[in-house]
């Protein structure tokens, strides 16, 4: 199952989708940080912190942060943890890693979520913070995630999802469509870190409706199947691999 449509004026095919946003976010990746900060209003340590204990993730916990990008929820992971020594990073985008690897003493891996490099039933907790967009196939994804879970194992995707009703899509379609890449030239003056997020916003857009990503968790395998929502906005997806 993909997680939005082919889409075409980016790139030819799902095979091609990879190496289009690898170079995005490689060419995106100096200014990520700052555009999450400001375009979130300061709001996203705390969330993504408190999101991950609400779910579960505790001290003794081995955690794999997968899409991690420039470490934004690795890092919270790791005050929950005390330490960054049980955390494996996981990301698809050299420039990203980089990023995220001047931030926290944790293991990097260059890696995708559709094939991950490591054993079966490696992990306690697996995050995934607003990459699952990004994929190229949902249920190969998560099998993957519940493959490398150990029994027991608990997972969280943190997602923006574009809520129902016509006057809060509106909205919705104005800031992420329109002001926040606007803001975003205005602020970088980088004109790559624009096309980062008016893609963000092309894959909000396009993408399949939370009951379709249940399904596909479902389907692979996973148990204790959720959707948590905060205003409509952030989704946050649960799961848990059987004992």
């Amino acid at each position: 199952m993909l997680p939005h449509a082919t889409l075409t004026s980016r790139y030819a095919s799902t095979e091609a989708k990879p190496e289009f946003v690898n170079r995005l976010f490689d060419h995106g990746a100096a200014h990520y940080d700052r555009i999450v900060d400001w375009g979130f209003l300061r709001s996203g340590a705390f969330y993504r912190r408190w999101a991950q204990r609400r779910h579960g993730l505790r001290p003794g916990h081995r955690v794999l942060d997968v899409a991690c990008g420039t470490g934004l929820v690795a890092v919270e992971a790791a005050k929950i943890l005390g330490s960054a020594d049980a955390i494996i990073c996981l990301d698809p985008s050299a420039g990203m890693l980089a990023v995220a690897k001047t931030k926290l003493a944790a293991q990097f891996v260059q890696g995708r979520a559709e094939a991950l490099p490591f054993p079966d039933g490696a992990f306690d907790f697996l995050t995934m913070g607003y990459g699952l967009r990004h994929v190229t196939d949902l249920e190969q994804t998560f099998r993957e995630y519940r493959r490398v879970l150990k029994p027991g194992g608990r997972l969280l995707i943190l997602e923006v999802t574009k809520p129902a009703g016509r006057l809060r899509a509106f909205f919705f379609r104005l800031y992420f469509g329109k002001i926040y890449p606007g803001l975003t030239q205005l602020f970088t003056r980088s004109r790559e870190a624009r096309e980062m997020m008016v893609y963000f916003w092309e894959t909000m857009d396009a993408c399949v409706p939370p009951e379709k990503v249940l399904e596909a968790l479902r389907h692979a395998g996973l148990a204790e199947v959720r959707r948590d929502s905060l205003a409509g906005l952030f989704s946050e997806y649960s799961a848990v691999k059987r004992p």
